[in-house]
């Protein structure tokens, strides 16, 4: 674990230094209180802090509290070294931001039991961080595929639609929808057909540019969003999806299970209206695919649709 380490006495820096190393911590001199703040004010700062009270261009304190006003994660656990001995010196201090403080003189196993505790700290938070990354990653993911679930797709839809108007730039969107996947499931069962919309999520996946998405919409239906893509290009991309699928059948269970999809394309006009009523129009196209036959791809403009409506 890092530790920054912020004295303006050479003997001091030196002697903690050489105890931190010791006990296993990666030390980061500062020298005075600016190279201190300068340290814990970088993207990825330590973990720990031990401040000398009293440093030239800025106090302990005074980087105490511009740390506490980032409000940044993960936490800082900070430690003041002090000579001052008063109620009111060091409430001053731990108001400013401190975790805790250690007198100097100081001595060494005190020190040692304060580290050890301000890490047991650390190390919780850590913990607690990940497991809200991991509850975070859940509320956007479709289990069932590892894809971003449609309010995800959705927010990933809305963003790019945005961008791209100020860019004054089109966002490819298609809507793709598996192929009498009913049959599949009545045919070989409910686990044969979680094993092809796996399969599936994986295919699109990997047929796609690294800044594309694509997302379970629903069922059987996937949403994939092609930024800085016109109509020709979306609809080209959509039927390398649709190859991908059907060429090769699906093995689950030692059977083949032969896969297909019908894609409705459509792509934003770089205007300012919202994600929604282009699904409206891919959807749209989607449905028209069907109509003709599935295992086909559809595209279709904003003005050719049916929802298309003069701009008042």
């Amino acid at each position: 674990m890092k530790v920054l380490i912020a004295d303006d006495s050479a003997p001091s820096r030196a002697m903690l230094k050489g105890s931190l190393s010791r006990w296993g911590y990666e030390v980061i001199i500062a020298t005075n209180g600016a190279e201190a703040w300068e340290v814990l004010a970088q993207p990825d700062p330590p973990a720990m802090a031990i401040l000398d009270w009293v440093m030239p261009e800025m106090t302990g304190p005074e980087v105490c509290r511009k740390v506490r006003e980032k409000r940044r994660e993960p936490y800082t656990y900070i430690l003041l070294l002090t000579s001052k001995h008063t109620k009111e010196e060091i409430v001053e201090g731990m108001d400013a931001g401190a975790d805790d403080y250690v007198v100097k003189p100081f001595d060494q196993h005190e020190l040692q039991v304060r580290l050890r505790a301000g890490k047991r700290i650390v190390d919780l938070q850590i913990e607690l961080l990940q497991a809200r990354e991991e509850l975070r990653e859940r509320a956007n993911k479709d289990l069932l595929t590892m894809l971003p679930n449609r309010s995800a797709i959705g927010r990933n839809l809305e963003q790019e639609i945005s961008r791209c108007h100020r860019e004054r730039r089109t966002v490819g969107v298609i809507l793709l929808d598996l192929d009498h996947f009913k049959r599949i499931n009545d045919t070989y069962g409910h686990f044969a057909g979680d094993a092809v919309l796996r399969e599936t999520a994986s295919r699109l996946r990997g047929n796609m540019r690294d800044y594309d998405e694509v997302g379970r919409y629903g069922g059987e239906e996937f949403l994939v969003v092609l930024p800085n893509c016109d109509m020709e290009q979306a609809a080209n991309q959509a039927e390398r999806m649709r190859h991908r699928l059907h060429a090769t059948p699906m093995i689950v269970d030692g059977i083949e299970i032969p896969v297909s999809a019908s894609f409705g394309v459509t792509v934003s006009d770089g205007s300012e209206r919202g994600p929604d009523l282009f699904v409206r129009v891919a959807d749209e196209a989607l449905y028209r695919a069907k109509a003709n036959g599935r295992n086909q791809v559809v595209k279709l403009t904003l003005e050719a649709s049916s929802l298309c409506s003069p701009i008042s």
